[in-house]
């Protein structure tokens, strides 16, 4: 045997406290393997929020975009006029409206 085994093996039976270091182990060991708080688990919470953060951002993009649309709306004549020629295909009574649709082959 070394003396660097020698030494620990001595100071393992004078010092440490096996029941002692058992039990602290076996905790541990519980609280990272136990469902709740594995770290398995943990891993994919992270993973849920990650996931979660991107749609908030991807919400708060379209929500700002229909806020300006709305606003744009409400304060300018041009915008509105825009949206209802447009988007619903709304005419003035003495306007001729052609809608014009690609060929298809």
């Amino acid at each position: 045997m070394s003396s660097f085994s020698k030494k620990a093996t001595y100071w393992f039976k004078r010092c440490a406290n096996i029941p002692l270091l058992l039990i602290g182990v076996f905790c541990v060991g519980i609280l990272l393997l136990n469902d709740d708080a594995s770290f398995s688990q943990s891993v994919e919470f992270e993973k849920e929020i990650m996931r979660l953060k991107q749609e908030i951002r991807e919400c708060r993009d379209s929500a700002e975009y229909y806020r300006s649309r709305r606003l744009a709306i409400e304060h300018g004549g041009d915008a509105l006029e825009y949206l209802a020629r447009e988007q619903y295909h709304m005419k003035r009574p003495s306007e001729d409206v052609f809608l014009l649709e690609p060929a298809s082959k």
